[in-house]
């Protein structure tokens, strides 16, 4: 696979959590920390997402903000 988003973070899947249309995927990419993402239900099907399954999360934005307390 070849993409330009220079973001692509490598992970396992470790929850799916279905909705009518949408889903949530909880991708753990090193231990204790996730990143979750929405997606609707035909694209989790079309790339055959499951419990345990590798992935890679893609993040594509113009802008990153980092905000402290």
């Amino acid at each position: 696979m070849k993409i330009s988003a220079r973001n692509v973070i490598k992970g396992r899947i470790k929850n799916i959590t279905d909705g009518v249309v949408n889903c949530e995927i909880t991708l753990e990419v090193s231990p204790g920390v996730e990143i979750v993402s929405i997606i609707t239900k035909s694209s989790r099907e079309s790339l055959g997402l499951a419990v345990g399954k590798e992935a890679v999360a893609v993040i594509k934005a113009s802008s990153v903000m980092i905000a402290t307390d």
